[in-house]
């Protein structure tokens, strides 16, 4: 007997449906046998030509269902990739990627870190949302943003992405963040969002996590940071060896990407159940996340050079360099534009 856990391609299905119905019912064992000697065969064939592509996530949360969903669906497979998911930390993922242990990152912002800091030969190629996921919280009593003058508010960090665009959303708002505000830097985690339902700070610069632990709790959403900052979220980042040496490869998990992306849309409740199992969500906040984010979710898989521009530029205060670099030299997006092409003339449907 053949065993696979790869789910046999829809026209591969459709092909023995039609030869089962073909020779009748009375053949079941002829109709049995052909079915499993054709499964084995296809799936001795694929194995032999899928190719092991191995990919760094920092976490699993909401945002990168599209992975184990490109696996599940078999689109992955239709490009020839057998796709292996590891979790690695966003620094270590990009210094291992440049050595060849993965072929591909979703620390895009990282890459771009060290093209910045030294040249390092990574692109951006992926976006998988246009709208960066973070969101400023303040105590009930807290109406505006402008109340959070001369108050401490947590992040993560006091040198990272999210806290450069807080502080631009706080500068359109009237506020100095670098003299008005007192960022505490609690670390990663909730340990933000627990800081200021505990009355230890004023505010907290929130991931999508955070957001649903504080607001059913009471506290305020001031800002959605991705409606007012123009930035790139969940961006995916190889090598400019991988991109000259394999296009194949490349493209294929771009159009499997893209399909993902494109199921997320469109499916509401079996993306709702990929996310319960995939991130240990419960069905509540997992349906919950769907509703408020699906629109942040790319179709094409990538942004415009605006955002680009103001990806470099938040990395450049992150480094405090007065140093640039044109968009040209850590994105390209050209992959992810042919695979947009090709779904889209064809009449692609999840």
């Amino acid at each position: 007997m053949c065993l696979s856990k790869s789910p046999l391609p829809p026209f591969f299905k459709e092909g023995i449906r039609q030869f089962n119905a073909s020779i009748g019912s009375k053949n079941f064992w002829l109709r049995t046998l052909v079915t499993v000697a054709a499964s084995c065969k296809l799936f001795a064939a694929d194995a032999a030509a899928l190719e092991t592509v191995n990919i760094a996530l920092s976490n699993k949360n909401f945002q990168m269902i599209l992975y184990p969903i490109a696996q599940e669906r078999g689109y992955m497979q239709e490009e020839g990739i057998d796709l292996r998911v590891i979790l690695a930390r966003a620094e270590l993922s990009v210094q291992a990627t440049m050595a060849g242990s993965f072929q591909f990152n979703m620390a895009g912002t990282m890459a771009v870190v060290n093209v910045m800091k030294g040249g390092a030969p990574f692109k951006v190629i992926l976006a998988t949302n246009d709208k960066v996921l973070s969101w400023i919280l303040g105590k009930p009593e807290i109406t505006s943003l402008k109340e959070l003058k001369g108050k401490r508010v947590a992040t993560s960090g006091v040198a990272n992405v999210t806290l450069i665009m807080a502080k631009q959303v706080m500068q359109k708002h009237g506020i100095d963040p670098d003299r008005d505000i007192n960022f505490i830097n609690t670390g990663g985690g909730s340990n933000g969002v627990r800081a200021l339902m505990a009355g230890a700070v004023d505010g907290v610069v929130a991931s999508t996590a955070e957001r649903y632990i504080g607001v059913p709790a009471g506290l305020r959403e001031l800002s959605f940071i991705g409606n007012e900052v123009k930035n790139s979220w969940g961006t995916m980042a190889t090598t400019d060896q991988l991109i000259q040496e394999k296009p194949k490869l490349v493209a294929g998990m771009i159009k499997a990407s893209l399909k993902a992306l494109r199921f997320i849309r469109k499916e509401r409740d079996a993306t709702i159940a990929v996310a319960m199992k995939f991130a240990g969500l419960d069905k509540n906040i997992a349906s919950r996340m769907y509703d408020d984010l699906v629109g942040t979710f790319n179709q094409n898989g990538l942004v415009d050079e605006e955002t680009q521009r103001n990806d470099i530029e938040v990395i450049r205060q992150i480094l405090k360099t007065p140093d640039t670099i044109p968009v040209q030299r850590a994105y390209d997006f050209r992959f992810a534009r042919e695979a947009d092409r090709q779904l889209t003339q064809s009449g692609w449907r999840p």
